[in-house]
């Protein structure tokens, strides 16, 4: 089945619904990833519906983030469902809750300033993690070697069930189990052009969009 491009953001909140839902019954891997790279996009409304639609399936979540101040702004926007809403530190802490393995927990958007604690903190789940619009890869210049590969073993360790990515001449989707579909933008609207086993580097993109 070839992915469609969402028209709307609900749209693109039900695929990614469905490609965890698909993926949690195929799957005892515990590290997912969605990407919805829009931007300018508010994250916190879309990780609190996916919670909550999440939990409707009889899932137990905990929604987590970097900072005590994201997560403060998370309970002040769901009063309903703070008791769930945690920072990174907080569920490190909380070892209990982490040795269950119905768990499923819902990361927003760990940065590579994060990684230390990002990465105990996964450790330490016997559950899942989804890390929604994480970038953990590190920019700093001269950073060592030891600790590259340890983030870069890291990294390579999670699957991605969605991504949805808006390109300058079209777009780039994702909804597992499917494979990579680039579309691109034509005056009839966009065609798919494409399509990638793997997530196409910046190279394959450009060579197809030049066929």
């Amino acid at each position: 089945m070839i992915p469609k491009l969402p028209e709307k953001l609900i749209d693109a909140e039900e695929q990614i619904l469905s490609s965890l839902t698909n993926y949690f019954d195929k799957s005892n891997s515990n590290l997912i990833s969605v990407n919805i790279l829009f931007e300018g996009l508010r994250l916190q409304p879309i990780a609190i519906r996916l919670f909550q639609k999440l939990e409707s399936l009889s899932n137990k979540c905990k929604l987590v983030w970097p900072d005590a101040g994201a997560a403060a702004l998370a309970k002040r926007d769901a009063p309903e469902i703070s008791k769930d809403i945690n920072t990174y530190k907080d569920l490190i802490i909380d070892t209990d809750s982490l040795e269950l393995e119905e768990l499923v927990i819902i990361a927003v958007s760990p940065q590579h300033y994060d990684y230390d604690e990002f990465e105990s903190l996964c450790s330490k789940v016997k559950g899942k993690i989804i890390m929604l619009n994480g970038k953990l890869d590190d920019p700093a210049v001269g950073i060592g070697s030891v600790a590259r590969e340890r983030r870069k073993l890291f990294t390579s360790k999670w699957l991605n069930t969605y991504w949805l990515e808006p390109l300058t001449k079209g777009a780039l989707i994702h909804l597992y189990p499917s494979n990579w579909i680039l579309y691109k933008i034509t005056s009839e609207g966009y065609i798919q052009i494409d399509n990638f086993k793997e997530k196409p580097n910046s190279e394959e993109i450009f060579e197809a969009f030049m066929k």
